[in-house]
């Protein structure tokens, strides 16, 4: 007498689960550019296109430059401001080195 084989059951698949769908992060926009660097004073001219207030936090970002820090002095014509309006170039006193062209955004 022969035994009849069995053949395992086939295991039930789990149900697949929907993929959510992730909005793909937004690009930051920078809020300015680095035009020049004064290194024996550590300050940085930058060029705002959007107007930026004394304290804000702002993010630093080129190819060797990446830091965060608050705007702790800010200076138009040799004169403090606390705000930078749109289009000016305002001295900012850094505390690292940046160079011209690196991009400054809005940290968070």
């Amino acid at each position: 007498m022969k035994k009849k084989v069995q053949k395992p059951k086939p295991k039930k698949r789990a149900k697949a689960k929907p993929v959510q769908k992730t909005k793909p992060k937004k690009a930051e926009k920078p809020i300015g550019a680095v035009t020049h660097f004064y290194g024996d004073l550590s300050v940085a001219i930058v060029k705002f296109n959007k107007p930026v207030k004394k304290g804000t936090k702002v993010r630093f970002k080129g190819a060797t430059t990446d830091f965060e820090e608050a705007i702790q002095s800010m200076q138009f014509d040799h004169k403090p401001v606390e705000t930078a309006p749109k289009g000016k170039q305002v001295g900012i006193k850094v505390g690292k080195k940046v160079r011209e062209g690196d991009e400054v955004f809005a940290a968070k």
